[in-house]
């Protein structure tokens, strides 16, 4: 632990990568395994191209419990700490998969949201995204302005990540000196590509997680533990 608070103390350009893992200690479903079920549904069924056009009621319905158990959620320690740590570093940045916003209210500003976020909503007829942290909508599933229908600003399966956040991920960890991975399984493609390539970029990359990942054997400090626990102490 000592090791790795000193790598963060003498580091100017800091990249940090957040998972599931740190959002579910702030009781938000990780939607995967037994417990991912909505009514009869898996997420796979749910978060795809072809289920919004086939059902948009259904899929936003969905989305509308998301947004409810999200809103009610508060940030956790972990997030805290992360947000402190960009506070006192020169150059950081947060990418994270997580769509849930927690991030943004704990404090974190230069956040890189790589699978997008479920308070954004965008029109497929005419493209416009904006901001929207209502919890029901007038009819469903929403509309745009425009008279097209909005969907969830978040990256589906079988959809691209937005190629300017994948690009300033990609830079920052090539730029860092340093790297903090909490929260996340280390097997969702492509993020899971991030952390090796600051590792053969030069950067001391440090794992926050309860078990062992595919990246443990790849990193220079790996610390066993909840990110709501171990975070706060290696920014202390």
């Amino acid at each position: 632990m000592e090791r790795a608070r000193e790598w963060l103390r003498g580091a100017s350009t800091i990249v940090a990568l957040t998972g599931a893992g740190i959002s579910a200690e702030s009781g938000i479903p990780t939607f995967r395994g037994s417990g991912g079920l909505w009514r009869e549904f898996r997420p796979e069924e749910l978060a795809t191209p072809q289920a919004f056009a086939r059902d948009p009621k259904l899929v936003w319905e969905w989305y509308f419990w998301r947004r409810g158990l999200i809103a009610a959620a508060e940030p956790n320690a972990g997030h805290y700490a992360l947000a402190e740590l960009e506070a006192r570093t020169p150059h950081f940045t947060l990418v994270t998969q997580n769509v849930d916003g927690l991030h943004d209210r704990a404090g974190s500003r230069n956040i890189l949201k790589v699978h997008g976020d479920i308070w954004i909503v965008r029109c497929l007829a005419c493209g416009r995204e904006s901001l929207d942290k209502r919890l029901e909508f007038p009819e469903t599933p929403p509309r745009c302005e425009c008279g097209g229908t909005l969907r969830p600003g978040v990256v589906w399966f079988g959809e691209m990540l937005p190629p300017d956040v994948w690009m300033a991920a990609e830079r920052a960890c090539v730029e860092a000196e340093a790297m903090v991975v909490a929260g996340t399984s280390a097997v969702v493609y492509p993020a899971a590509a991030l952390a090796p390539l600051a590792k053969s970029a030069g950067a001391r990359v440090i794992e926050v997680n309860p078990e062992a990942t595919p990246l443990s054997g790849l990193v220079d400090c790996s610390l066993r533990g909840k990110a709501a626990e171990i975070l706060p102490e290696l920014v202390a």
